[in-house]
């Protein structure tokens, strides 16, 4: 099995766990602090997230890929060097932001999110700045050296650790108000972080063939055509991210203030972005751990491939991206078009965010496609246009959010609105940059062979939970109706050949059923 491959399943597993981690965390929140405090949570979370971009620089992907480049060289004293400069940037850079978030938490509250409660939130969350910045330089180097044993664990302890405190605190805080109980969600992400570093610094002090902090400054005196690299990398990496978060931070802020001028109070207006964004999206966006691994595992395969030429692998991986990606997110998007209500009432006991699940599914199968092909254009230094991509579409998304979610005839479904707009371009516009570089055969059999099973797959799921099971209790059906279409997805490609037994047998549990099987 390729590292390749072998990196993607690791991460892939240690994804799903984390997501669903992640899931019973934002149930516990939903539960404890309702929707409005939901909302008050989302609100605060871009303005963190455009920080930590800053702080790291684009870094971790720059790493990744240069790590990648000195490791098929065996050059652990270029390793070294490029995780000297790295460490050093991301500590200066935090070291700045963190005090700078704290003393600006007041403004950002009272005079941005028009709800004065968000002060808590973005407080209380700065500290996670330095441990984020360390956390993902060392993340780089284990993705680099395409070890994502480490990488993989660590989400797992961060959500692990996470989920232990975020009951206790949010419910510790509740009584003296929603916002103090949102800032102990808040909290309990940095004991989460903490955990999750503390776990990467002892796996990398075992894993490492060199001293760290042996003639550490001199190493960074040397680093200046180190850093002139990771830069070149990095910059137009950071410019794609912090495009991204400036849009993410942007984006309450106009939701806010259109909805204010359709005529919502604060209080209302936070309630409908909490069920956009802290109900509808997460769902939504629970497939891409899929292709998140993916993207993981790309940077460094395609670096290798291009560092010594080998045009055929880097189309072969772009070819298998696609197609997971496409298998994956169908079967994800018919699950959660035809079932979202059932299983909003589940997880959070309101079905209220349905609409905006059913009206986002079949954009985000484009979601999807994202990630991996943004890794592809990094790995292949084609960074700055993946950024020049990502500014259009915010700048697209931003407009048409506050253009129709202040109208009173949209309100907050202007923002759902928005965001698909956005989301169609930015994929739309990644996917042609990368033809004008690598040749792709367009497989129409399989675009057509996945639409077909997806749409039998959705009528059997609708068909068994709306009258097959109606009668039966609430959860009961949804886990049948889920079981079948997954079932009814899977049996159908095996049927058409999208899927074949020999690239089952690759992955090694199924490999060993199968052999087994066959044996008897």
């Amino acid at each position: 099995m390729s590292k390749f491959l072998k990196g993607t399943l690791i991460l892939l597993a240690a994804s799903l766990i984390t997501r669903i981690l992640g899931f019973i965390n934002r149930i516990v929140i939903a539960r404890f602090i309702g929707e409005e405090g939901v909302g008050l949570y989302m609100m605060a979370l871009p303005t963190l997230f455009l920080v930590v971009n800053i702080t790291q620089l684009g870094l971790p992907v720059a790493i990744s890929k240069y790590v990648a480049e000195a490791n098929a060289k065996g050059d652990e004293r270029k390793v070294k060097k490029i995780l000297v400069v790295s460490i050093t940037c991301t500590l200066t850079l935090s070291l700045i932001f963190t005090p700078a978030m704290i003393l600006l938490a007041p403004w950002l509250s009272q005079h941005l999110f028009t709800d004065e409660r968000t002060v808590w939130p973005l407080m209380a969350i700065a500290p996670i700045v330095p441990i984020i910045a360390i956390s993902s330089v060392i993340r780089g180097y284990f993705q680099g050296k395409q070890n994502m044993k480490p990488f993989a664990f660590s989400q797992v302890i961060e959500q692990m650790a996470r989920i232990t405190f975020i009951a206790v605190l949010t419910k510790a805080f509740l009584p003296y108000g929603i916002e103090y109980a949102a800032a102990g969600a808040m909290f309990a992400s940095i004991i989460g972080e903490l955990v999750s570093l503390v776990y990467l610094l002892t796996m990398f002090k075992i894993k490492k063939h060199f001293k760290m902090r042996k003639n550490f400054f001199s190493v960074f005196s040397s680093g200046k055509s180190t850093f002139k690299e990771l830069m070149g990398i990095a910059l137009p990496n950071t410019g794609s991210r912090f495009i991204g978060n400036v849009a993410w931070f942007l984006e309450p802020i106009v939701v806010a203030q259109s909805l204010a001028i359709a005529g919502l109070t604060a209080s209302v207006a936070t309630k409908q972005y909490g069920e956009l964004t802290g109900y509808a999206l997460p769902l939504l966006m629970l497939p891409s751990f899929v292709t998140a691994s993916l993207a993981t595992s790309l940077i460094p395969s395609i670096s290798e491939a291009q560092s010594v030429g080998d045009t055929k692998l880097i189309e072969r991986r772009l070819q298998q991206s696609i197609r997971i990606t496409l298998i994956t997110g169908a079967l994800a998007v018919v699950v959660l078009f035809v079932l979202a209500e059932p299983i909003l009432q589940i997880m959070y006991g309101s079905d209220n965010a349905a609409v905006f699940i059913k009206f986002l599914a079949p954009f985000f199968i484009l979601f999807y496609f994202q990630t991996p092909l943004q890794s592809m254009l990094q790995a292949l230094n084609l960074a700055k246009a993946a950024m020049v991509n990502s500014l259009i579409g915010s700048i697209i998304k931003i407009a048409a959010i506050w253009f129709l979610a202040s109208k009173e005839s949209f309100g907050i479904m202007g923002a759902a609105i928005g965001i698909a707009v956005g989301t169609v371009l930015v994929t739309f516009l990644h996917f042609t940059t990368l033809l004008k570089i690598i040749p792709v055969t367009v497989h129409l059999r399989l675009y057509a062979s996945t639409v077909l099973i997806t749409l039998l797959s959705g009528f059997c799921g609708h068909y068994s939970y709306f009258t097959l099971f109606a009668s039966q209790p609430l959860l009961p059906r949804l886990l049948i109706s889920c079981i079948n279409m997954v079932f009814t997805f899977g049996i159908l490609l095996l049927l058409l050949g999208e899927i074949k037994k020999t690239e089952l047998q690759r992955i090694p549990v199924i490999g060993h059923m199968l052999a087994r099987f066959a044996w008897r």
